[in-house]
């Protein structure tokens, strides 16, 4: 497997982790998209420790991404 796929994979993570951080759920959404392909990663390269660690990544930003789209209450305004 072609080391682009490591480069590629740390920017999707990155890129996930930089938007939630702008406190925007899309980057929950990115950070599950990312889980997929380190799972086909882990799938092609025999790692089942990314294997793993994938599910366990995908399950809280899954988690996260639910409850930031489904906040009973909106976030107060800073004055």
């Amino acid at each position: 497997m072609s080391v682009l796929w490591s480069y590629a994979l740390a920017a999707v993570g990155i890129l996930g982790i930089y938007l939630a951080g702008r406190r925007s759920w899309v980057g929950w959404a990115v950070g599950v998209g990312a889980q997929v392909l380190w799972l086909i990663y882990a799938l092609a390269t025999g790692q089942p420790g990314f294997i793993v660690s994938a599910v366990a990544y995908a399950a809280v930003y899954g988690r996260n991404w639910w409850r930031w789209t489904h906040e009973l209450t909106p976030p107060e305004a800073t004055s």
